[in-house]
């Protein structure tokens, strides 16, 4: 079940078209890689979505019904230029965004100090955003992203400026907020980020979508059938004149042919070990044989 579907939205600014015609459908409780290089229309099919422009033709649906106003509270985004009030001290500046969302000073102050305290923030609570590192301001901004606890979160490059401790916590915490019932938009131009935490996947490129689908289905529709072959030990071509590769019981390359001085110079690199022929590939299980003819 979709829980947001983007219609055929177009949107141009001073005869430079941002996103032309795009489609995507985004499940609900689901991680979804919205990928594209800097300049696609990410930003711009995001800005629709949160209502901060309106798009010139299409259609977006918010769990079923027309995106309206109303939505807005039932989202929360983490923008790529992050923006805190950094003379505002840290706990202060959380409920002020939670009573916002509509949050009690009480509920805002409480979910505060269990994030703060689930992030090892709670010693910096009475210090101001400028007296913290970049890492601290960004999880308080990521704090500020979740905290009303919204059905649709649109996350926007959300590990910059994150060593890989913290990068790693980020990730976790994402996977946890789907756990929960969120869906998830990640916004980014990073594919491998994509495929360790996301379900599915769309790609903008010059403002037109080019692909959509699940993380496998489009691995899968892309990938290689590269392969490296080896021998460990000593490797004698006498008698033999060709290797042959094959395939399994998979569909695709059933048997790829080597020369024998292209195999016998690979081989070389592999001595001196002790054990018999093997098979590297990126994306099948295969048997190696060599034929003696």
């Amino acid at each position: 079940m979709a829980f947001l579907e983007i219609k055929n939205v177009t949107k141009g600014y001073e005869g430079h078209l941002a996103i032309k015609d795009i489609s995507f459908s985004i499940p609900k409780q689901s991680i979804y890689g919205l990928l594209g290089p800097n300049g696609a229309g990410k930003t711009t099919l995001i800005r629709i979505i949160n209502q901060i422009t309106a798009a010139d033709e299409g259609e977006v649906y918010f769990d079923g019904e027309k995106l309206n106003p109303t939505h807005i509270a039932r989202i929360g985004y983490l923008p790529e230029e992050r923006g805190l009030y950094k003379k505002m001290k840290v706990l202060e500046q959380i409920v002020y965004f939670g009573r916002l969302k509509d949050l009690s000073a009480q509920e805002a102050q409480k979910r505060a100090l269990y994030w703060l305290e689930k992030f090892d923030l709670l010693p910096w609570k009475f210090k101001k955003i400028e007296e913290l590192s970049k890492g601290m301001a960004q999880k308080v901004q990521f704090i500020l992203t979740v905290l009303h606890e919204p059905e649709l979160i649109i996350l926007d490059e959300p590990f910059s400026g994150f060593d890989p401790v913290n990068t790693e916590l980020i990730k976790d915490e994402i996977k946890a907020l789907r756990e929960h019932g969120a869906t998830i938009i990640f916004s980014t131009h990073r594919m491998e980020s994509v495929e360790e935490i996301c379900d599915y996947m769309g790609m903008i490129n010059k403002s037109q979508k080019v692909l959509e689908g699940g993380i496998s289905e489009v691995r899968n529709s892309f990938r290689k059938n590269l392969f490296e072959v080896g021998y460990i030990g000593d490797f004698d071509a006498n008698g033999f004149n060709r290797v042959s590769l094959e395939n399994n019981d998979r569909e695709g390359i059933t048997e790829a042919t080597f020369s024998l001085e292209d195999a016998e110079e690979y081989f070389k690199q592999y001595k001196p070990f002790h054990s018999d022929m093997y098979i590297i590939s990126t994306n099948e299980d295969y048997s190696m044989n060599i034929k003696d003819e």
